[in-house]
């Protein structure tokens, strides 16, 4: 099993920055993908930004050049900075991993949340 714990979250203005950080524990296997997904008051969950062991990362493109994922790989931890929030950014923010095993394996976190005012 692999717990994940996410912290960050609050409330800032329009234009501000937060930082969300994710740290996993437990069973977590070398071959995984951790990320960030959020959802928003009457919408579905969407992803945010993900990165693999080996940094590659890929953006929704609604937060390319805003958001920057980054992780940690001996500390088993993922970061999201957040700037330039807007309002449409205010959701329930996620954590992620993707254990890349014969089965792939979802794990996710409680949730931060995140709230832009304008």
């Amino acid at each position: 099993q692999v717990q994940l714990v996410e912290s960050g979250g609050g409330l800032v203005q329009a234009g501000g920055s937060l930082r969300l950080s994710c740290a996993a524990s437990g069973s977590i296997p070398n071959l995984n993908i951790m990320g960030w997904y959020r959802q928003a008051p009457g919408r579905q969950r969407e992803l945010v930004a993900t990165i693999t062991t080996r940094g590659i990362t890929n953006y929704a493109a609604s937060v390319k050049g805003r958001f920057t994922i980054s992780r940690d790989n001996a500390k088993n931890t993922v970061f999201l900075q957040n700037n330039s929030l807007n309002p449409e950014d205010t959701a329930v923010y996620y954590c992620n991993l993707r254990a890349l095993l014969f089965v792939d394996t979802d794990y996710w976190g409680r949730g931060t949340l995140v709230t832009v005012s304008s």
